[in-house]
């Protein structure tokens, strides 16, 4: 595998199968960042570091997804048409529904909030936290993407009184020149320099079969399968950019409040714990072995790696398989997951790989100024679960299954 193969060597069904996960697996990287957020920094740390890694992200990846389907605009369709590609909204596990009333005005709600269900059981304050203290700057922010007069306020939202009501939480988004713009956000140039956000992936071929662009009306859900394999190969690459980005913002977030090493810390841990998950989660999907054969296929598509255009990556498969991370890509540029794999800590790589198989171990073969060589065998004995991808296991959404609901609806302006 020359490590130009990526998403390419995937079938359009497969594709519409993977969309989902990746973005759920996105969604996850939190459960995994913000246990170790809170104990390094306490509950109001890790609320702050939330708050500050979705702003300077949210509204980088989400205009990149504007363009990348041919949606751009100024109005609350435009909005909701980028939640339903956002990893802070995965389909399903954050089920949000939508109302548009007009250009400038609409409301959505969540009939399921998968993180809602994991933060209950922490009790009052954390749900307070999220659905309160981290939603009301943050989806400001995402909305800032589109219209700088959107704002996003609740109608009702947890804790919630019954224990029972539903819908979890309900919002209104209007857009009002009166409005006062929410400042923006420290260090979000940083963030729209990155390579990450920059990065020129290959555009969608409008010939190949399936919609290319998402210009119609808005869907009450979205069908990956009704997408063109290109299309998807595309939509695949900025969802795995999403959570380079979003793991830019945490890095930033926590190195303003500890040092370096520590920082190094903390994103390795954050790292081993969403990888091993989402090695799992990709397995289970495309229903895969647990062999070298399956693993290099995860390997391929995982999106610590990718896109290609963004990590320097080839796999190679025979008795063993070697992974080579070169240092000359964008994910080096910005200090992202794949420059926390060494020889010095190949705690999130064994993570990763043992998602597959826990009996996968791995070592440094080479390592050289131009990257590192990887070999990953199997063992004698299975390895006990990381202790990050335990944690980050809590989430409900780790055996989260997605289901066909069939042919969306255009919803129409009221």
């Amino acid at each position: 595998m020359t490590g130009h193969d990526s998403f390419a060597r995937l079938s359009r069904e497969e594709l519409a199968v993977l969309l989902p996960e990746l973005l759920l697996c996105g969604h996850l990287i939190d459960r995994s960042g913000m246990a170790h957020s809170i104990g390094a920094f306490g509950r109001e740390g890790m609320t702050q570091v939330a708050i500050e890694e979705w702003q300077v992200a949210s509204p980088v990846y989400t205009k990149r997804m504007q363009k990348a389907l041919g949606f751009e605009g100024d109005s609350v369709e435009t909005i909701f048409k980028g939640l339903q590609f956002d990893i802070g909204a995965p389909p399903q596990f954050m089920d949000f529904r939508f109302r548009v009333d007009d250009h400038d005005s609409g409301e959505f709600w969540l009939d399921h909030c998968g993180a809602l269900m994991d933060v209950e059981p922490m009790g009052e304050e954390f749900v307070v936290a999220m659905c309160h203290d981290i939603e009301d700057p943050t989806f400001d922010a995402t909305a800032l993407a589109t219209n700088k007069f959107a704002q996003v306020r609740p109608i009702h939202r947890p804790p919630r009184l019954p224990s029972a009501q539903g819908p979890h939480c309900a919002w209104t988004v209007k857009i009002d020149p009166s409005h006062i713009p929410p400042d923006v956000p420290p260090n979000f140039d940083r963030v729209l320099e990155s390579a990450a956000a920059t990065v020129e992936l290959q555009p969608i071929d409008p010939a190949d079969e399936g919609n290319s662009n998402y210009s119609g009306t808005l869907l009450s859900d979205i069908r990956f399968a009704d997408f063109s394999r290109s299309t998807l190969i595309r939509l695949a690459e900025e969802v795995c950019l999403q959570q380079h980005l979003l793991t830019i913002g945490f890095l930033i977030a926590v190195r303003s409040r500890t040092d370096e090493k520590a920082t190094l810390a903390i994103g390795r841990k954050q790292f081993a714990g969403i990888a091993g998950l989402t090695s799992e989660r990709i397995r289970k999907a495309l229903r895969l072995g647990d062999d070298l054969e399956a693993l290099a296929t995860v390997l391929e598509l995982h999106p610590a790696l990718n896109p290609r255009a963004y990590v320097a990556v080839s796999i190679e498969k025979s008795s063993v398989l070697t992974l080579r991370i070169g240092r000359d890509c964008g994910a080096f540029t910005d200090g992202t997951w794949p420059t926390m794999i060494s020889g010095e800590d190949l705690a999130p790589l064994n993570a990763l790989v043992r998602g597959v198989n826990p009996q996968f171990d791995t070592r440094v073969a080479q390592s050289d100024s131009s990257g590192t060589t990887f070999e990953i065998a199997l063992a004698d004995k299975p390895f006990r679960e990381a202790v990050e991808v335990a944690i980050t296991r809590f989430s409900t959404g780790a055996d989260f299954s997605f289901v066909d609901r069939g042919k969306p609806l255009p919803l129409i302006v009221l």
